[in-house]
């Protein structure tokens, strides 16, 4: 990995708390990030940290997963089935925006003398809080209290509670909330860096119907081309013993509600502020259905109050740290960074993932979640490679959900196969619609690897949680088309010892493209393969039912089968005898090492700096690949390989995507290097609040963030569920004192608490099950519930 500059932040910038992500002074160089970092969302819906007044802001946005533009995708030079039709995550009408003025002065941040200021993400409440005093020139204070928050508990919902006590005098208080159709994302996009959103030069929203009623606004838009509508609604609740009015308006793209108070010295005034999206993503609805379902939640949600949103967050949270925290205690004789620092940036990664997944129903995740549009909030994937294994071993529901959103699409990967002129089905590299969006198909379209990384996802979401039923009634299917696939792209090279190749492909290493047997996804290919056959032999003898009705779905036939076991028998896996090597292709190890001495830091990520043909000509490695084939399929590698390997491709392997360092600490875990995996556990976790990537402001690293669990659980535990029992075998760093989490196997959550000289596991809900530590068996039961073993 090369060493990249990490953004040197102040004090008042996150300082330490285990619970909460602080700033403590209003920040306007830091906007960029912070507005990511404080996003609150909850899978469907969310809004950026940007400041209730709207303004100062770098990147404003509010999002709702899945909804999108469609634009045609243009190239100088055409070619036969590639993609065309772009489609980006659209900002969406911005309904948080809260201005306040006394004595009809504006309060702005930037020129407000501000006595006190404080935002907080508070990681226990889901909200995001700020506390400012202002002092004005005349002399008068001002305490301005937000609590911002997302509604896991009530998906459509979100709320402000906005509280204003002027605390030394009297003054007429304005406090004007607005909702507005601005547009403001697709100003920044971005022509030359493919990991930004793009530029459009329309606008994309366009209104159907707005309504204004007392203190209630709904306008309601759709976009161009895609045909997506949307409704947006606010509605008020104000409580204060200060004499106020209120006065409503309303366009098509714009509406407001202004509340007038003769403020008393500390009189409070708290202004609630309900908000609703409803979109036409998952069912056709006209306008007015919409309006009136947005009606209906501002209507619920008003009744309830704020208060009942809030406790629905507690209880949301309080169930999700139960299964998901982790706990970490750090050896101050050999790590600078305190508990508490490690704890916050660990806990943010959990949290940002449990926003980003919570209630993701009929959608996927976006690489940056809802934080931002970043890669025009596709999904690649890394929703099964990095996400899953977190959420099937602690959100195993959403898990399922994700899975079969997938299947969802495979009519539309069966199509797309036929468009590569390929039998069975091809699921895109990124898409939000089933449809393939990338426009370059060296780094995009040739990753067909997907599949398999689908099916590897299907195999252990099975494998942990015993959901027979889903494998057999929707996965089966998926099985079928995702060998067709492999069997129909390889082939049998007579000059290759006859062995099954697999030619044009790219793999999980964007820096090597359209090579021939690239090892990742030869192997991932032949694991595809294995599960359609045991799962296809498996239905036709213990669900003949079934089995008829998945030939039905796919008109599969028997002679099928044993096309797949020869292909998968006789799959090509590179090796090299003389190094003791498995080559990532067939030509990579023929290529000149890159420069990476005379190469500046400033140099990186180079897919900026560098024409991708240069790149392509050298051993230079974006992203784990074999490595990261080595962690998946670890029975398929000797620990005489695996070291190997893993000193042949470290060095080489710049880590220009945030994918990489989580694996190669997993890996460094594995063969022993335990500094080094706990130096790239530390890269990996601080990847955001450190904005190592210089591209925070974008979105957060919602799959990094899974791999940093996965670090922590397969790597410093040694958790491995590939056999008939799953299997700790920890190795904590010298720099970990201790390492405490829970983790859910089939209907059992169990704990699991390290240190360096023994660990404990504990049954904490659930069944009775068989785990082995290190060789040793043991059984966990309600009467037998925590068991303490040496470690080795």
């Amino acid at each position: 990995m090369i060493e990249k500059e990490k953004l040197e932040l102040p004090s008042y910038i996150y300082p330490e708390d285990p619970w909460k992500i602080i700033e403590t002074r209003f920040s306007p160089k830091f906007l960029p990030q912070t507005e990511t970092i404080f996003t609150t969302s909850n899978g469907y819906l969310g809004i950026r940290g940007v400041f209730e007044e709207g303004k100062p802001s770098n990147k404003d946005g509010t999002f709702i997963n899945g909804f999108y533009e469609t634009w045609p995708i243009t190239y100088v030079e055409e070619a036969f089935g590639f993609a065309k039709t772009g489609q980006t995550i659209v900002n969406l009408t911005d309904s948080k925006i809260i201005k306040l003025y006394v004595d009809d002065e504006p309060f702005y941040l930037p020129t407000a003398n501000l006595i006190k200021f404080n935002r907080t993400l508070d990681m226990k409440t889901g909200t995001l809080d700020r506390e400012i005093i202002w002092e004005m020139a005349s002399g008068k204070k001002i305490s301005i209290k937000s609590k911002r928050l997302v509604s896991y508990e009530h998906r459509h919902i979100a709320a402000i509670s906005y509280e204003v006590t002027v605390l030394n005098a009297k003054a007429p208080v304005v406090i004007s909330s607005e909702i507005v159709n601005n547009d403001n994302s697709f100003k920044n996009g971005s022509d030359n860096d493919p990991r930004v959103a793009r530029r459009f030069k329309e606008s994309v929203l366009k209104s159907e119907t707005f309504s204004v009623e007392d203190t209630r606004i709904v306008l309601c838009h759709s976009t161009n081309n895609s045909k997506m509508t949307v409704a947006s609604g606010i509605e008020h609740s104000l409580e204060t013993e200060c004499e106020n009015s209120f006065i409503s308006e309303c366009s098509k793209d714009f509406g407001k509600v202004v509340f007038s108070i003769d403020a008393e010295e500390g009189k409070t005034i708290n202004l609630t502020k309900f908000i609703t999206y409803h979109t036409t993503r998952t069912a056709p609805h006209t306008s007015e259905e919409l309006c009136v379902r947005a009606e209906r939640a501002l209507n619920r949600a008003k009744k309830s109050g704020f208060n009942d949103l809030l406790k629905g967050q507690k209880k949301y949270l309080k169930d999700f740290w139960n299964k998901s925290d982790i706990k970490i205690a750090v050896n101050s004789d050999h790590e600078k960074k305190s508990t508490k620092k490690l704890q916050q940036a660990l806990r943010f990664n959990l949290f940002q993932i449990f926003q980003a997944t919570v209630r993701v129903e009929g959608a996927g995740v976006p690489s940056k979640g809802l934080t931002g549009e970043g890669y025009e909030g596709h999904y690649f994937w890394d929703m099964e490679i990095y996400l899953m294994p977190f959420l099937i071993y602690t959100s195993p529901l959403v898990a399922r959900n994700l899975l079969k959103f997938r299947y969802s699409m495979l009519s539309k990967a069966r199509d797309y196969s036929k468009q590569l002129n390929q039998r069975g089905a091809m699921f895109p590299w990124r898409t939000i619609n089933g449809e393939e969006a990338s426009a370059y198909y060296a780094a995009g379209t040739a990753q067909y690897h997907i599949n398999a990384d689908i099916v590897y996802a299907l195999k252990k979401y099975v494998n942990a949680t015993g959901d027979y039923d889903f494998l057999f009634e929707y996965g089966a299917e998926m099985l079928v088309e995702t060998a067709r696939l492999w069997s129909d792209i390889g082939f049998y090279s007579q000059r290759n010892g006859k062995k099954f190749n697999i030619h044009g492909v790219t793999g999980p290493d964007e820096y090597n493209t359209v090579v021939n047997n690239n090892a990742y996804t030869n192997l991932m290919a032949r694991e595809n393969l294995r599960l359609a056959i045991d799962t296809i032999e498996s239905i036709r003898n213990i669900k003949p039912e079934l089995f008829e009705n998945v030939v039905h779905k796919t008109k599969f036939e028997l002679k099928e089968l044993d096309e797949w076991k020869n292909a998968a028998e006789n799959m090509y896996i590179p090796y090299d005898k003389e190094l003791g090597i498995h080559p990532q292709d067939d030509d990579f190890l023929n290529k000149e090492k890159w420069d990476f001495e005379n190469t500046p830091p400033d140099k990186y990520p180079l897919l900026l700096h560098y024409h991708p043909l240069v790149i392509y000509r050298h051993q230079v490695i974006k992203q784990a690949d074999l490595v990261l084939a080595m962690f998946l399929l670890d029975n398929e590698f000797t620990d005489e390989e695996r070291k190997k390997n893993f000193d042949y491709y470290d060095p080489i392997t710049v880590s220009d995507s945030s994918l990489s360092v989580c694996i190669q600490s997993i890996m460094a875990s594995k063969v022993g290097y335990m500094d080094k995996a706990f130096d790239y556990a530390k890269y990996a976790t601080f990847m955001d609040l450190d904005d190592i990537g210089k591209n925070v402001k974008d979105g957060c690293h919602i799959a990094s963030m899974g791999g940093t669990w996965m670090l922590f659980i397969f790597g410093f535990a040694g958790f491995n569920n590939s056999n008939s029992i799953p299997t700790f075998n920890p190795k904590l760093p010298k720099q970990l004192e201790k390492l405490q989490f829970s983790i859910t196997i089939k209907d059992s959550l169990i704990e699991v608490d390290i240190n360096h000289k023994d660990i404990r596991y504990c049954l904490k809900n659930g069944k009775s099950i068989n785990i082995k530590h290190q060789d040793t068996k043991i059984e966990l039961t309600k009467e037998n519930s925590s068991q303490k073993l040496p470690l080795n």
